[in-house]
C-alpha cells in the first residue's frame, strides 16, 4: 500500500521494542524511502505535454532573463532603485521606563517675606525622623506616608537593616564590628532610595535613633547619603512613655528599660541643638502627624542649619 505524502508514521512504542522518542525512520525502515511511484513524463504530443519553446532566430543574441513582473497592485521599480532596508526596531521598546537618575536634595527654597507660608502636604520633601526606641517614630512616619495628598514614601532603617537574615548582627547581643557596619550599609541603602523616590517626585519620610553625639555617623552620614535639604524633626516623649511603649514590642525590637533609659538620656542631647523637638507625650498619632506638618511648614520657611 501507498501512502499518499511522505514516508509511513512510526510504529507505536511496545514493551522490549526500544523507546519510542528520539526514533528513527531508518531503524524501523531499512532500505530506500517508500513513496510514490514517479509518473514518466508523457509523450510529445499529448496534450498535457509541456509546451516546448520556439527555437531562436539564427543570429539572435540572447537578451537578459526578465525580472519578476509586478503584480496588478504594484508598480515596477525605477532603474536602480535600492529597496530600503527594513526599520531597527526602537530601542527600549519593552515597555520599561526611563527613570531620572537620584541626585542630592538640594536645600529647600525660601519664600519671600511677603508670600503665604509653603504648605508641607502638597510639597515634595525628604524628612528624617529622629527618636529613640518607643517613641513612635514608625508609626508617625508611616501614617503621615499614607496621609498625604502627594506621594510620599516610608524608608525604615530597621526594616532595611533586617534584610540580613542569615548573619544579622543584632546589637542587643552586643555592640561589634558587623553590627556597626549593618547599621553603616542600611543608612546608606535607605539614603539611595529616598534619593530615587525624590528624583522622580516623590516624597520620602525616614525614621532613625540618631544620637546627637555622633554627628559624623548620624545627621552627618544622612545628609551625605539624602543631601543638604533634608528636613530632620526629633520625635522626643517623657521616659516613662517610652518604657511603655517599649515594653508593648516584641522580638529584638524590643529593648531593656535599662538600654532604653541609657538612649533616651543621649537623645536628651538635642536640646539646644536648633533641631525641632515635638514632645508627643500626651498626643496620638493622627494629633503628632498633624504637629509634624506644621513643624514641616516652619522648616521649610527657615530650614534649619545642621
Amino acid at each position: 500500500m501507498q501512502h499518499p505524502v511522505g514516508s509511513p508514521l512510526p510504529p507505536p512504542h511496545q514493551t522490549g521494542h526500544g523507546p519510542a522518542l528520539g526514533w528513527s525512520p531508518a531503524a524501523h525502515h531499512p532500505g530506500p524511502p517508500q513513496g510514490p511511484a514517479p509518473v514518466p513524463p508523457p509523450a510529445p504530443g499529448h496534450p498535457m505535454a509541456p509546451r516546448q519553446a520556439p527555437a531562436p532566430h539564427p543570429g539572435a543574441v540572447p537578451g537578459p532573463h526578465p525580472g519578476p513582473v509586478p503584480g496588478p497592485h504594484q508598480s515596477a521599480p525605477a532603474p536602480g532603485h535600492r529597496q530600503p532596508a527594513p526599520a531597527p526596531p526602537p530601542p527600549d521598546s519593552t515597555g520599561h521606563l526611563s527613570l531620572p537618575p537620584g541626585g542630592p536634595v538640594a536645600v529647600p527654597s525660601v519664600p519671600p517675606a511677603t508670600a503665604a507660608a509653603p504648605d508641607p502636604t502638597t510639597t515634595t520633601l525628604a524628612v528624617l525622623l529622629i527618636g529613640p526606641a518607643g517613641a513612635g517614630k514608625t508609626s508617625v512616619a508611616k501614617y503621615w506616608a499614607e496621609h498625604r495628598r502627594v506621594p510620599t514614601a516610608h524608608i525604615s532603617l530597621d526594616d532595611v537593616r533586617e534584610w540580613v537574615r542569615s548573619g544579622f548582627a543584632d546589637p542587643q547581643t552586643g555592640w561589634n564590628e558587623h553590627s556597626e557596619a549593618q547599621y553603616r550599609l542600611a543608612r546608606r541603602t535607605c539614603g539611595f532610595s529616598a534619593r530615587n523616590f525624590l528624583a522622580n517626585g516623590i516624597s520620602c519620610i525616614l525614621d532613625d535613633a540618631v544620637f546627637p553625639d555622633r554627628p559624623v555617623v548620624g545627621l552627618g552620614g544622612w545628609k551625605r547619603h539624602v543631601g543638604p535639604g533634608l528636613l530632620p524633626v526629633v520625635l522626643l516623649p517623657g521616659l516613662d512613655i517610652v518604657l511603655e511603649r517599649n515594653a508593648e514590642r516584641s522580638g529584638n525590637r524590643r529593648l531593656t528599660d535599662e538600654e532604653v533609659a541609657r538612649i533616651h538620656g543621649r537623645m536628651a542631647g538635642w536640646y539646644g541643638s536648633g533641631l525641632p523637638i515635638i514632645d508627643n507625650s500626651q498626643l496620638d498619632v493622627p494629633e503628632t502627624a498633624q504637629l509634624l506638618d506644621e513643624v514641616l511648614s516652619r522648616s521649610i520657611a527657615s530650614p534649619p542649619s545642621w
